[in-house]
């Protein structure tokens, strides 16, 4: 377990499954749960903490973000919230929220983002500088449209972009030096991702995590974001001979990651 401290708050990071990551937000009166993979780490850290388990905050319904709903409701009571888009596919659910609702977690304000793409119904949350974005934004990713369209992840993504460049984001999966070796394959070869590269290649080295990254290192280093740069994107659009619009170039991009 890794711990991150903010103003109001600190976030613990917990791995598991293969490449999961399941978060806990600690203030004096709560201890939330982003995305429980599974119940048995997220018990264990409770354990460790000495607290009980008040919330579960759920992005969206596939089951390595839900699974462990049922068993941490039965034991520790606390409250499920999840996006009312998927009412009937997140398990244990109590509270639906919506883009625009600000919920009230003890001291701490948190806001709901709508941020479709990966899946129809898929949501984030701020709080402070803060952003836990479930499998839309990963470092140096985004996630694979399920369920989605390109102009829906593009427009999800913009939102999260337009936080502030130190804002730091929470995914839920370990895949940065996949997609920096894509990027550097596939897109672009910059020094700044070659950088990137080498400095988190060293940090899986030492058995550490690649995440929690920034809202600025990734409109620089991200491929899926670099449409938004002009002169990114016309020297793509030249190269591939495709449509000359963000969202044109994003779905390119989008594509040959699926095919690598």
């Amino acid at each position: 377990m890794w711990s991150y401290t903010h103003h109001e708050f600190t976030v613990h990071q917990i791995p598991a499954l293969q490449d999961n990551y399941i978060y806990l937000i600690e203030t004096n009166d709560v201890l939330a749960c982003v995305d429980p993979a599974e119940s048995a780490p997220v018990e264990a850290a409770c354990g460790t903490l000495g607290r009980k388990l008040t919330h579960i905050l759920n992005t969206h319904h596939h089951w390595d973000h839900v699974g462990g709903n049922p068993e941490l409701k039965s034991k520790y009571g606390c409250t499920v919230i999840g996006p009312s888009y998927d009412v009937a596919r997140i398990p244990a659910l109590d509270q639906p929220v919506s883009e625009g609702d600000v919920l009230h977690l003890g001291n701490l304000d948190m806001s709901v983002l709508f941020v479709p793409g990966h899946t129809r119904g898929h949501i984030a949350y701020v709080i402070e500088d803060a952003l836990f974005c479930g499998d839309t934004l990963f470092g140096a990713g985004c996630g694979r449209l399920f369920e989605g369209t390109p102009e829906q992840m593009w427009n999800s993504l913009s939102k999260i972009t337009a936080l502030p460049p130190s804002t730091r984001f929470y995914c839920a999966h370990e895949y940065t030096l996949g997609n920096l070796e894509f990027c550097l394959e596939r897109v672009t070869q910059e020094d700044v991702v070659q950088q990137r590269f080498t400095r988190d290649s060293g940090r899986r080295q030492q058995g550490l995590p690649t995440i929690p990254g920034t809202i600025g290192e990734e409109l620089a280093t991200n491929p899926f974001l670099l449409p938004a740069n002009e002169v990114f994107r016309n020297n793509y659009v030249c190269k591939h001979g495709i449509k000359d619009d963000p969202v044109s170039v994003f779905a390119h991009i989008r594509a040959a990651k699926d095919r690598w």
